[in-house]
């Protein structure tokens, strides 16, 4: 099993930076892919990043591009989402997810391990 806890959400105004933050325990080796998925309410799970942790492409949903981030620390089985110029348009929960394909995939069937969630909300 896999383990992961977000953290990092918060209230932010318009044009604001937050980092989010993913730390994966567990049989965490068994982990090739990790990605970040956001929910509104009323919506669908939405794909927002993915990357392998063995290098490669990393992938943005077209909304982000420019604005979101991801990252990892190794040393830290750690996965960061850095948000800058954030919009009202972005408010959703946040997931870490994990999937054990090496090949990043922005279907969310694919990921089996998934974090609690963290709330961001960006006022206008």
């Amino acid at each position: 099993q896999v383990q992961l806890v977000e953290s990092g959400g918060g209230l932010v105004q318009a044009g604001a930076s937050l980092r989010l933050s993913c730390a994966a325990s567990g049989r965490t080796f068994s982990v090739y892919t990790m990605g970040w998925f956001r929910q509104a309410p009323g919506k669908e799970r939405e794909f927002v990043t993915a990357f392998s942790w063995s290098g490669g492409n990393t992938y943005y949903t077209d909304s982000v591009k420019g604005r979101f981030t991801i990252s990892r620390d190794n040393a830290k089985n750690t996965v960061y989402l850095q948000m800058n110029s954030l919009k009202p348009e972005d408010t959703a929960v946040y997931y870490c997810a994990a999937s054990l394909s090496s090949v990043p995939s922005s279907d969310y069937a694919r990921f089996p391990y998934w974090g609690q969630g963290t709330q961001v909300t960006v006022s206008s």
